[in-house]
């Protein structure tokens, strides 16, 4: 403001002093200085506002200066004890790798023998799982030759229960034929797959006689009008005496031909008055030695028709 002041006296002075173009252009000077003068003012405006900004900001990174300054001592700390543990960790590391080497030097036999001991493993493993293998395939056979036989077996029950309901079924046929001779000296059993048709020899023959009775042979003649219609059968006409002995010149002269000659004369009536295959028939003499009881003569004395079924087809799978 004082500069102000002296400005205006000195172009006063200047104006009652000087010519009219002087005065011109001292007028213009002050006009140029008082503009000069309103934007020193203005920019010392705005440094004024500028500086208070500053100020501001200078206070904020004051802050934050003070806040790094605290950060960076807690960091300068926390590295310190980092360089600690990492100085003390390679302690340690070196201490670990000086006894692995140790350890490594002095374990290299260990190791062989490891691997020599791994590799027989293995060696033996493979060994093993062959062995397995082998065995599985073997299973595999077995188990194969036991459907075989499972099936095999089937069959052979399929058979056996065939027949065996095939000896039930003949023997009720047979029952039913001789039904009015049971009470004369007949009797039927089942036994082993096989019917037992036995005759005393009173229902059949005389005394000493080859010759069948009437009644008798009425029984046979039905018998063999049942067997005729059957098949698959195999019949054994078997003949008995008792323990008295038979001496004579004629025929039969002892018990053996008896037992013969009597067996004979059944399968002939048999064969007389059915159609029964002749090759299906055999006949035996069993003399006195299969006898029934041997306080009662008269029941060894007999004849057994035995009557079983033909077991061929039985034989063939059996000899698979």
């Amino acid at each position: 403001m004082k500069t102000l002041v002296l400005l205006v006296l000195y172009v006063g002075i200047i104006t009652s002093c000087v010519p009219a173009k002087r005065y011109n252009e001292l007028l213009e000077k002050e006009l140029s200085c008082k503009e000069e003068l309103n934007k020193f003012k203005k920019s010392a405006l705005d440094f004024e506002a500028d500086a208070v900004d500053l100020l501001a900001r200078f206070g904020v990174l004051s802050k934050e200066v003070n806040k790094l300054k605290q950060d960076t001592t807690e960091i300068g700390q926390k590295y310190r004890s980092i360089i600690a543990k990492y100085n003390k960790l390679e302690d340690i590391n070196k201490t670990l790798e000086s006894n692995y080497e140790k350890i490594r030097l002095s374990s290299n036999f260990e190791r062989e023998n490891l691997q020599n001991n791994l590799q027989e493993k293995q060696i033996e493993l493979q060994n093993k799982e062959d062995e397995l293998l082998a065995i599985e395939q073997e299973l595999i056979k077995k188990e194969e030759l036991l459907f075989e036989r499972e099936e095999y077996v089937k069959e052979l029950e399929k058979i056996i229960s065939d027949k065996d309901n095939a000896v039930k079924e003949l023997k009720s046929k047979v029952k039913n034929a001789l039904q009015g001779f049971e009470n004369k000296g007949l009797s039927i059993i089942e036994k082993n797959g096989k019917i037992y048709v036995s005759l005393e020899a009173s229902l059949l023959f005389s005394s000493g006689s080859t010759m069948v009775e009437k009644e008798g042979e009425k029984a046979l003649i039905d018998l063999a009008k049942v067997l005729e219609a059957e098949k698959e059968l195999e019949i054994i006409v078997e003949g008995h005496t008792d323990v008295d002995k038979l001496i004579s010149k004629k025929h039969p002269k002892n018990n053996w031909e008896l037992s013969v000659l009597r067996s004979t004369s059944v399968i002939n009536i048999m064969l007389k008055n059915s159609n029964i295959n002749p090759s299906k028939l055999m006949a035996a003499g069993r003399s006195e030695f299969i006898p029934i009881d041997i306080e009662d003569k008269s029941k060894n004395r007999r004849i057994e028709i035995i009557i079983s079924p033909n077991l061929n087809e039985l034989f063939k799978l059996i000899s698979k």
